[in-house]
């Protein structure tokens, strides 16, 4: 790949963004903490929470703010989370509609301490969104659920319009970008949902700079795509505190580009590919420009 060694202390130009400091960011940060919510736009240090917040949008992050693992690429604390707050799905509801949201992403914190993984949880999140937003779509993006069949199947029949779930990055560096996770049981994940719920349009999403290689890049989308994926997004990995793993490379825009048309020619329904391309950026525009 083309691009600029990451030694270099300053971001590249195509990767600086303004920090958000207007009214609608101020008044989508009042809702949230009104509600006692979460996001994963603060909680993983999005670049682009400015711009979405701006636009009154946000990735609601569910049962908690504390993770039972500790992947390398991500900054939401690692520790023993709280039981499940029994409100928050309506919580979750009414920020939403006081937001204005029309597409509502709802992701959490992977959750191997609970039974059903906190499967329940977002199907109570989506169920409590369709009944008060019932014109609104949804789009879920769950953990693995450690590959329990049920718990996928639980969040499926609450009807999501978009099952997301990230495989991240290439196989060979699992073990250091997510060791407690296994991209074949993320493939099958995404496999089953395509297959027993045919209506949901399923999604994933990738990072570059971690120091794969293009050919094994391609290879996963080429995985992705026989797991029947329909769509793709793919980003620059930037590295959120000094405590998780460096970046190894910035891939320069046209890299982005150049994955974008081969996935195109593959087949996916859609592929979103930038440097900050992230799983839930202008979630609701790339869904809706997408033929089904």
């Amino acid at each position: 790949m083309i691009v600029l060694n990451s030694k270099h202390k300053r971001l590249p130009p195509w990767l600086k963004r303004q920090v958000g400091k207007s009214e609608n960011v101020q008044s989508v940060k009042r809702i949230l903490r009104g509600n006692d919510l979460h996001t994963v736009c603060e909680e993983a240090r999005c670049p682009n929470l400015g711009e979405c917040f701006e636009q009154k949008r946000a990735t609601f992050l569910i049962l908690g703010d504390y993770c039972t693992r500790g992947c390398g690429f991500c900054s939401v604390k690692e520790g023993r989370p709280l039981l499940p707050d029994p409100d928050e799905p309506e919580k979750v509801a009414r920020a939403a509609a006081k937001m204005g949201a029309k597409y509502v992403v709802i992701t959490s914190v992977t959750r191997d301490d609970l039974p059903d993984g906190g499967s329940k949880q977002f199907a109570d999140t989506i169920k409590a969104v369709n009944n008060l937003l019932p014109k609104s779509s949804v789009e879920v993006l769950t953990p693995d659920f450690t590959g329990h069949i049920e718990a996928i199947n639980t969040v499926c029949k609450a009807g999501p319009d978009v099952y997301n779930h990230n495989v991240e990055t290439i196989p060979s560096l699992y073990f250091k970008v997510r060791p407690q996770a296994e991209y074949k049981r993320s493939l099958d994940l995404l496999r089953h949902v395509k297959k027993s719920y045919p209506s949901i349009t399923t999604k994933s999403g990738l990072m570059l700079g971690l120091g794969e290689k293009k050919e094994e890049v391609i290879s996963l989308l080429e995985d992705l795509k026989s797991a029947h994926c329909d769509l793709i997004t793919i980003g620059q990995y930037m590295r959120p505190t000094r405590n998780n793993l460096e970046v190894v490379e910035y891939v320069r825009p046209e890299i982005f580009k150049e994955l974008e048309i081969i996935g195109k020619k593959m087949g996916f329904s859609g592929i979103y590919s930038g440097p900050l391309v992230r799983s839930s950026f202008n979630a609701e525009e790339f869904r809706s420009s997408v033929k089904n």
